[in-house]
């Protein structure tokens, strides 16, 4: 009963967002109050909530402090030159756009952190997106992959639990991926290049001094979000952030000269809060602040703490100044750090009343004998639902034992069965319960159903991409 109710759970869930019936926020917490009663421990429900907070509670101080650290820097221009140089590569080609999206998330994942590398990658590229009314969708489900697949560096997170949780080497695992994980990126800069395409037939002729030559026909499956989406506020430069949300494709935005300008507002050269004088210091410690953060220094909670707290004081050292800033990310902040809460209700109900285990314990058990010696496939296939619907916590140190227990006894060693577990990241990095997901869609203010409806199927093509390639080239 408890594994048909988790399911039944989960997909109400999607439902639900997908046909933006309810909002994320409510949803991540109505729909698993009403089926912790279904199973009759609604009096445990309080307990539930607070050990999901309890468990994302640094998670959320690090959303937190990150945004608004980040925030700061696009305000005094830390990231103008990469947005320079982006426009300088795309030459307002929607291909070359979508193209450098990938390119730019790939390269930011290096730092192993998803919500950096969101927040780096939609404040460099909104506004150009926006200013050519691109779809923002196509950003975000880029960019949500790309830093999939680098999400599997040894200091990312799945990789390093897999080693926890079998007691292998994370580098036993990962540096034989390596050519299985090189070809999902290509698949992810493959893809790119075709979506850019297909935006580049939509919108016809661009430019960036005027709006496209012809008025873009709507897609079913690119999907403008306007203001007032239920999405965070996006990075604010200047106070004023990289464009206040306008309409989709077929709206007035961006087509007279004044809207145009107040969209492309993140590349103003001239707002207040740029502190050119300052730019070396700030990218000094930008930079200290991340190999900190690889390197384990501090917790990252701490790390952003205290970066944000310094990047304040030394670029606005008036009070006033430094209120400013915070009152102008404090939408962000609140909508994001929200979204966790509300998703630590959800994870704490379906870990608490035991569904979770039930639904790993009926997906392993319904496993064919005939599979046994095809155990790494049976991993990899399922790490794709697996890691989309549970935690990674849950999967790799729940789930994972088993698999490779399983595998064992019918001769697949634990190497190949932990290798196998990392191929659905591309997948996960999209999944209702990674916060970081939600500092995507919410600077580049996409609907999260939107964003679910269009990169899952994408998504998993990458996955699969490297599974195949990890079959093929003898890996797994």
């Amino acid at each position: 009963m408890l594994t048909l109710l988790g399911f039944a759970m989960i997909a109400t869930f999607l439902v639900l967002i997908m046909m933006k019936k309810m909002s994320p926020i409510a949803a991540l917490v109505l729909i698993p109050a009403l089926f912790c009663v279904f199973v009759s421990k609604g009096a445990h429900l309080g307990d539930y909530v607070i050990d999901g907070v309890s468990s994302l509670a640094p998670t959320a101080a690090m959303l937190m402090f990150a945004i608004v650290y980040f925030g700061v820097m696009i305000d005094v221009g830390l990231f103008d030159p990469i947005v320079r140089a982006i426009l300088k590569f795309c030459r307002a080609d929607p291909m070359r756009i979508v193209v450098g999206t990938a390119l730019l998330a790939a390269i930011v994942s290096l730092d192993g952190d998803g919500s950096t590398t969101f927040m780096i990658t939609v404040s460099a590229m909104y506004p150009l997106y926006k200013r050519l009314k691109m779809s923002l969708v196509v950003m975000t489900g880029v960019a949500a992959m790309a830093n999939g697949v680098m999400n599997t560096l040894p200091w990312g997170g799945p990789t390093a639990r897999a080693a926890t949780a079998l007691k292998v080497d994370a580098t036993d695992i990962f540096v034989p991926m390596i050519p299985a994980l090189a070809t999902g990126l290509l698949a992810v800069v493959v893809l790119a290049y075709v979506l850019g395409l297909r935006e580049r037939r939509r919108l016809g002729t661009l430019s960036l001094d005027k709006a496209p030559t012809r008025e873009p026909e709507p897609e079913a499956e690119t999907v403008l979000v306007g203001a007032g989406a239920g999405a965070a506020a996006g990075a604010r430069a200047g106070g004023g952030g990289a464009g206040a949300a306008h309409g989709g494709p077929g709206s007035d935005a961006g087509g007279t000269g004044e809207a145009a300008e107040e969209e492309f507002q993140g590349l103003d050269p001239d707002r207040p809060t740029l502190r050119p004088g300052l730019y070396w210091f700030n990218a000094l410690l930008t930079v200290a602040l991340l190999t900190s953060m690889i390197m384990e220094l501090l917790p990252i909670p701490v790390l952003f703490l205290l970066g944000a707290a310094l990047a304040l004081t030394v670029n606005f050292p008036h009070i006033p100044d430094q209120k400013a800033r915070i009152a102008a990310h404090a939408d962000n902040v609140l909508n994001v750090s929200g979204m966790v809460f509300a998703a630590a209700v959800f994870t704490g109900v379906l870990t608490g009343t035991g569904m979770v285990d039930h639904m790993a314990n009926w997906l392993v058990d319904t496993i064919p004998e005939g599979m046994g010696p095809h155990m790494g496939l049976v991993t990899g296939l399922l790490s794709l639902p697996l890691t989309y619907f549970m935690s990674n916590d849950g999967f790799y140190f729940g789930v994972l034992p088993v698999l490779a227990e399983a595998g064992q006894a019918h001769g697949v060693s634990t190497l190949e069965i932990a290798r196998a577990s990392i191929v659905g990241q591309p997948l996960h990095m999209s999944s209702p319960l990674v916060p970081a997901v939600y500092v995507l869609v919410g600077m580049a203010k996409v609907e999260f159903g939107d964003h679910t409806r269009f990169v899952v199927k994408w998504a998993v093509l990458v996955s699969l991409v490297v599974l195949a390639s990890g079959i093929l080239f003898g890996i797994i």
